[in-house]
């Protein structure tokens, strides 16, 4: 069946996005708030406006774009994702669906669509948290779980505020709960993300549309011992906090296991101070993340991490957690997701129902609209590397299947 996307221009646009990376040569790192996310923006808001959008940036730099519908009274349907990376990460992390909503806009034109409902196209800030840490920040902002005061103590790893580069780029943190959407003020929001999995690849399957995103939750975790000459403090008398860490990291993955074998615990940062060669580290500060089908195994497996972390109180230990991100399991809209079985099914194109063990920020906005998610496949299910890969014909599809569920939700 021939397609109404254009393959070409998907991969035009993916390529020029990619290109503004910090790191040439050593994939795509694109951080909030930097001149690689300018230049971002003002790339992709060229070509929403060459689609018939409208655009706009809001007070907290999502970039969106409009397509008015035959009914300007109802509630937009909203299609995207985010624009940023994290360090030294791949082309199609998160740019894949804002093209994906780009391209949806373009076939309209080209078809001469008008739909009823408005047609909305996002780009998002730091759903990474490559920046700013946390991660999904832009939706959250949007769904007004974040506001000025939540925002204001955010740093990234050089000491610069989130208010401090919100300034660089134009904007005012004061203003940032200006973005919130009220619930009701959009009728859907429909995302395309790479798998980040072997699955599709392996079945041959066209696309995945998920059935629900795991619960999640992220924590720093800080252990503080006692700093100490590397040569003259015996080792039976040291609290040496980068020990204590490891200690507690190589128990995770068998914690995790214990109370749900399909449970995923990782510890992706450490840091250590005061980070001699020849000094007893003083304090550990690592990450926590941990993902499940529910949120109560979720909130388990946090339990016994603290459990386990107050019995080094007993050995001299001062410890602590901060919870940095939670969210429950997310089931995706059964609307949307008959949406885009039906265009799946219509473009005779295999596809398959799967959960998603990746937060995206589908899951957030699930908190003021009915959300649907959509994957491609990713090759060797490799994500997050300078490697990550998806065919563009694959992508395409991907892209067909969005532009026809949308069509259907905008009808």
């Amino acid at each position: 069946m021939a397609l109404h996307v254009s393959e070409g221009r998907i991969r035009e646009m993916i390529e020029a996005v990619a290109a503004f990376t910090a790191t040439p040569g050593r994939g795509t790192t694109r951080l909030t708030y930097s001149a690689q996310h300018r230049a971002a923006l003002d790339y992709l808001a060229g070509r929403m406006q060459e689609a018939g959008l409208s655009t706009r940036i809001d007070s907290v730099g999502n970039l969106v774009g409009r397509l008015e519908g035959g009914d300007p009274s109802l509630a937009p349907v909203l299609v995207g994702s985010h624009i940023d990376s994290v360090p030294n990460g791949g082309a199609f992390d998160g740019p894949a669906g804002v093209v994906a909503a780009i391209e949806t806009a373009f076939c309209m034109q080209q078809l001469g669509v008008t739909p009823r409902r408005p047609l909305e196209v996002i780009a998002m800030i730091e759903e990474e948290g490559g920046r700013f840490g946390g991660g999904l920040l832009g939706s959250r902002i949007l769904t007004g779980q974040l506001g000025p005061e939540a925002l204001a103590p955010m740093c990234d790893s050089e000491g610069v505020s989130l208010g401090e580069a919100m300034s660089g780029f134009g904007l005012a943190l004061q203003e940032a709960g200006a973005a919130a959407i009220p619930e009701g003020g959009i009728h859907a929001f429909l995302e395309l993300h790479i798998e980040q999995g072997p699955v599709l690849e392996q079945t041959g399957d066209a696309v995945g549309i998920v059935t629900s995103i795991v619960a999640l939750s992220q924590l720093e975790v800080r252990i503080a011992g006692a700093a100490g000459h590397a040569g003259t403090t015996p080792m039976a008398g040291r609290r040496d906090a980068l020990v204590a860490a490891a200690g507690v990291i190589a128990e995770l993955p068998g914690l995790c296991a214990a109370i749900d074998p399909r449970a995923v615990v990782t510890v992706g940062q450490i840091d250590v101070h005061p980070g001699g060669a020849n000094v007893i580290p003083e304090t550990a500060i690592f990450s926590v993340d941990v993902r499940a089908d529910r949120v109560g195994t979720v909130d388990e497996i946090k339990s016994a991490l603290r459990t386990r972390l107050a019995s080094l109180e007993a050995v001299g230990y001062a410890v602590g957690t901060e919870e940095l991100l939670a969210v429950p399991e997310t089931p995706m809209s059964e609307e949307i997701r008959g949406a885009l079985i039906a265009a799946a099914e219509d473009c005779g194109f295999a596809w398959r129902p799967m959960p998603s063990g990746a937060g995206h920020d589908a899951m957030v906005l699930s908190k003021i609209a009915p959300v649907g998610l959509i994957f491609v496949p990713s090759r060797d299910g490799v994500s997050h590397t300078p490697e990550e890969w998806t065919d563009y014909d694959q992508l395409a599809r991907g892209v067909e299947v969005v532009f026809r569920a949308t069509r259907a939700l905008t009808a």
